[in-house]
C-alpha cells in the first residue's frame, strides 16, 4: 500500500510511518491479549468464579467496576497530560513513559494465580494498564500529523489501525498454539501446566515483551516536535484551568469541532461494547469454547484489518465522515441479525461482519479529528478526545446489563443496549460536516 505522498509534499518517511504502525501492532499485546480475549476471560472465568459466593457480587461485577474507575481516571487526566506535552514538546518521552508503564502492569499479571484472592490484583493491574495504555494513545495519536500530509492521512491511520489487527491475528495465534490448545493438565505445542493458570499467565508475559519491542522504533524514528511560541507550561491545577477556558472556547467558536467530539465519544463506546461483550457473548449464548473464542479472535482481526486499510483509502477519497456514517449502519444492520439468531455458524458470519466495519469507524473517528486540530494542539486535542470517549463509557456496559438482566432476563438482549448507543452517535456524526484540513489551510496561507 503506497502510503507515502507525492514527491515534494512535506510528510514522513516510510520507515517513520513503519515505526509509528508498529506501536499499534504492539498494542495487540494489551488490547488483543489481555483486555478482550485471553487475560480478562481467565480473570472473570478461572480466577473469580467463587468471588460471587464469598463477596455476593460477580467477578464480571467487580471487574466492569474496576475498569470504569479506571475510564474515569483517564477521563480527569488525559488533555491535560496531553497538553502538558504539547507545551513541553516532550510527546515522545511521554508515550515511552507510559509505554513502559503499561509492560509493567502486564508483566505484575503473571502473579494472578488461579485463586479468587487474586481476583482484585489481576483486576487493579488490568485497570492501571487501561489507564497507562490510554494516556500513552494520546501522544501517539498526536503524532499522526507529523508523518502524515491532508492527502494521505486516511491511509496512513488504517494503516496504524490494519497494523494493531494483524498483530492481534499473530499474537492469538502464538498463544494459542503454543499455550492453550489442547485438553488435560499441560497444554500447547510446549505442554505448559495449567495449574494455577500457570500457561495464561505465561501468556501475560508475552504480550508485556510483544508489546516493549514493538514500542522501541517509534521511539527513535519520529522527533519530538518544539513547543510553539504561544505555548507554555503550567502547573498541574492551573493545567484544569486553562482546559475548561479551551473547552468554553471550542464550543462557543467551532461547534462542528465539539459536535463531533460527543459524537465519536458515544459510537466509540459502542464499538467498546462489541469487543467487551463479544467474546463473553460468544461463549455463553452462542456456544463457543474458549479454544473457538481465540480462533474466531484471529478471523475477526484478519477482516477488521482489511475494513482498515480499505477504509483508509476511502476515507482520502471520499472523506471521513462517510465511511463513518457508512461503518455505523453497517453495524446496525449486523448487530440487529446478529440478535435473532442462533448457533454457531451464524454467529461467525454475522460476528465477522461486525468486525468488518469496526475498524474503518475506528480509523475514520481519528483522521477526522487530526482535520479539525489546528497545528500545534494535537495533544490536547486528542487528550479531549480521549477523555470525552471516558467520560461515557459507561453507557454501553450500563444498557448492556439493562436489557439483559433487567428488562429482558437474557444476555442476548444486552445487543440491544450497544445498537443503541451506535444509533445515538450515528444520529450525531450526521449532525456535522466533513472537515475541511486546518494543516493544509494553513499552509495555503503561507
Amino acid at each position: 500500500m503506497d502510503i507515502v505522498a507525492a514527491p515534494g509534499t512535506r510528510t514522513g518517511t516510510r520507515g517513520q510511518i513503519a515505526a509509528w504502525g508498529l506501536w499499534d501492532w504492539g498494542s495487540a499485546g494489551f488490547n488483543t491479549v489481555i483486555v478482550t480475549f485471553v487475560f480478562s476471560v481467565y480473570l472473570t472465568g478461572s480466577v473469580g468464579k467463587e468471588l460471587k459466593q464469598v463477596t455476593g457480587a460477580s467477578a464480571d461485577t467487580w471487574y466492569a467496576l474496576s475498569i470504569g474507575v479506571a475510564g474515569l481516571l483517564i477521563a480527569v487526566l488525559a488533555p491535560v497530560t496531553g497538553q502538558r506535552a504539547d507545551a513541553d514538546g516532550r510527546r515522545r518521552r511521554s508515550l515511552a513513559i507510559y509505554s513502559a508503564l503499561v509492560a509493567i502492569t502486564v508483566v505484575g499479571l503473571f502473579w494472578v494465580r488461579s485463586d479468587y484472592h487474586y481476583f482484585f490484583l489481576g483486576a487493579a493491574l488490568i485497570g492501571l494498564g487501561s489507564i497507562f495504555f490510554e494516556i500513552g494513545a494520546v501522544f501517539y495519536n498526536s503524532m499522526l500529523r507529523q508523518i502524515s500530509t491532508p492527502s494521505n492521512i486516511g491511509r496512513v491511520s488504517g494503516f496504524g489501525w490494519s497494523m494493531g489487527y494483524f498483530g492481534g491475528i499473530f499474537l492469538l495465534l502464538i498463544c494459542y498454539y503454543g499455550f492453550i490448545s489442547g485438553d488435560g493438565d499441560h497444554r500447547g505445542f510446549f505442554s505448559v501446566s495449567t495449574a494455577d493458570g500457570l500457561n495464561i499467565r505465561i501468556v501475560a508475559l508475552i504480550a508485556a515483551l510483544w508489546f516493549t519491542v514493538s514500542a522501541i522504533p517509534v521511539l527513535f524514528k519520529i522527533p519530538e516536535v518544539p513547543p510553539g511560541p504561544a505555548q507554555r507550561r503550567v502547573g498541574f491545577l492551573a493545567a484544569y484551568r486553562v482546559l475548561f477556558r479551551d473547552i468554553g472556547a471550542l464550543v462557543r467558536s467551532d461547534r462542528q469541532a465539539a459536535t463531533f467530539l460527543l459524537a465519536s465519544a458515544i459510537f466509540r463506546d459502542g464499538l467498546a461494547g462489541i469487543f467487551h461483550f463479544g467474546a463473553i457473548l460468544a461463549a455463553t449464548v452462542y456456544g463457543f469454547t474458549a479454544g473457538n473464542v481465540l480462533i474466531f479472535g484471529v478471523a475477526a482481526n484478519v477482516v477488521a484489518a482489511i475494513g482498515a486499510l480499505v477504509a483508509g483509502r476511502l476515507d482520502d477519497t471520499l472523506g471521513p465522515k462517510k465511511v463513518i456514517v457508512g461503518s455505523l449502519c453497517g453495524l446496525l444492520i449486523s448487530g440487529s441479525i446478529v440478535m435473532f439468531m442462533s448457533g454457531q455458524g451464524p454467529f461467525w458470519v454475522l460476528g465477522l461482519l461486525l468486525c468488518l466495519f469496526v475498524g474503518p469507524a475506528q480509523s475514520a473517528s481519528r483522521t477526522y479529528l487530526a482535520r479539525l486540530i489546528t497545528p500545534g494542539h494535537e495533544g490536547q486535542m486528542f487528550g479531549l478526545y480521549a477523555t470525552t470517549g471516558r467520560a461515557v463509557s459507561f453507557l454501553s456496559p450500563l444498557l448492556f446489563a439493562l436489557f439483559a438482566h433487567v428488562i429482558f432476563h437474557a444476555d442476548r438482549a444486552g445487543i440491544v443496549g450497544i445498537l443503541l448507543v451506535l444509533a445515538v452517535g450515528l444520529a450525531l456524526v450526521l449532525k456535522v460536516d466533513t472537515p475541511a484540513d486546518r494543516a493544509l489551510a494553513s499552509t495555503d496561507a503561507g
